[in-house]
């Protein structure tokens, strides 16, 4: 199996961690993010990977080199201009048939294999790994009627969704749908299959995961320490 890991992101959301290192380099249980998705894609049988760098690049160039370190053979894809989340992988060339696409702030216990071989039974172009992810909101919710009168209350509830994990596994041919060097993101992506009328395949996944989006949840990754360090044991 062969992975891209998203890395050229600025990473503003986690600011003031992301204020002198890329997002992807904050540590949580004394190691970079990414270097704990690289080792768990390795454990599940990842053995090549492409990172697609922007933002301070030489840094994460820096730590991870060539892979070596980590058992991986790890090449770079460098964006001269941001191409959002799908954008970059037209700029690698050499993609296998069917390959993993996952952001580089994510920390999970997902088996990629058994998620990789759930896509290529599918007979899909892309497979997408889904969490359901539960918000509560801090306030009593006000159900109002056409005519403006309260007809209903909701003190503080909770809401659940099915969210994307930011974590693909995608067949070449799809990137036939994706344009060259301009900025095409995901949500991009999902439109023009859903235009299309191509199948998209789903992976739902109750596991350990989280997106260190925000400050919050680096605040929670740092809470989960044991989980964290049982991904990288």
């Amino acid at each position: 199996m062969e992975a891209v890991i998203l890395a050229g992101g600025r990473g503003t959301r986690l600011q003031p961690y992301t204020a002198e290192i890329p997002k992807p380099l904050v540590a949580v249980a004394n190691e970079p993010i990414i270097e704990i998705l690289l080792r768990r894609m390795k454990k599940c049988g990842v053995r090549k990977v492409h990172l697609a760098v922007n933002h301070l690049a030489h840094l994460i160039m820096a730590v991870l080199g060539d892979g070596s370190r980590l058992g991986l053979e790890i090449l770079y894809s460098h964006e001269e201009t941001p191409l959002s989340t799908v954008g970059p992988l037209k700029l690698i060339k050499s993609l296998p048939e069917h390959f993993i696409v996952a952001n580089g702030d994510i920390l999970t216990d997902l088996d990629f294999k058994v998620l990789f071989d759930h896509h290529t039974s599918s007979q899909t172009k892309l497979t997408v790994a889904t969490h359901q992810r539960v918000s509560k909101i801090d306030y009593g919710v006000l159900e109002v009627g056409a005519d403006g009168s309260l007809i209903g209350f909701r003190e503080k509830p909770t809401y659940s969704f099915t969210v994307s994990m930011g974590i693909y596994i995608f067949s070449r041919k799809i990137l036939n749908l994706v344009p060259e060097d301009v900025k095409f993101g995901f949500d991009d992506l999902m439109l023009t299959m859903l235009e299309r009328k191509e199948p998209i395949n789903m992976f739902p996944f109750d596991g350990y995961w989280l997106d260190i989006g925000r400050p919050d949840d680096y605040e929670q990754a740092n809470r989960d320490i044991e989980k964290v360090r049982s991904l990288i044991e």
